[in-house]
């Protein structure tokens, strides 16, 4: 029972409630961060660069490709066949510069409302003020 009431203690503190909401949160953040590179920078990248270059399907195959599989990367990847696969790994990375900036972003604006928010320190205490004034005096 000391186990089940510890675990409780453990699991309804606030920091692990509130890494819980970041963990969804972020899980839902990164789909819309997903839906931003597929769908609105790399088809702009993509048109920069000649118009019908698709990032997910530059890849080279590795193995022998079998008789009737198309050359693309949904065919050869069901087929089995041994790709390397760099233009899924260039959307992967946008979209992974993309996430840190953004995240990066919001813990800046975080940091600046907690400097906002966070209290005054507290003044120095006369007896303190009085003995570096004396410190001081005594080091001229």
């Amino acid at each position: 029972m000391a186990v089940l009431k510890e675990f409780r203690d453990f699991a309804v503190k606030g920091n692990v409630i509130d890494l819980a909401v970041g963990v969804i949160i972020g899980g839902a953040f990164g789909k819309i961060v997903d839906s931003l590179v597929n769908d609105i920078v790399m088809p702009v990248i993509s048109s920069l660069l000649g118009g019908r270059i698709d990032f997910t399907n530059l890849f080279v195959v590795l193995g022998h490709i079998p008789e009737g599989v198309p050359r693309t990367f949904d065919a050869l990847k069901k087929a089995g066949v041994p790709i390397f696969a760099y233009g899924n790994f260039i959307t992967i990375s946008i979209n992974f510069i993309l996430l840190a900036f953004v995240i990066f972003q919001m813990v800046k604006v975080v940091n600046k409302i907690r400097l906002v928010d966070a209290p005054p320190p507290p003044p120095t205490p006369e007896d303190i003020v009085l003995l570096r004034e004396i410190r001081d005096s005594l080091q001229k």
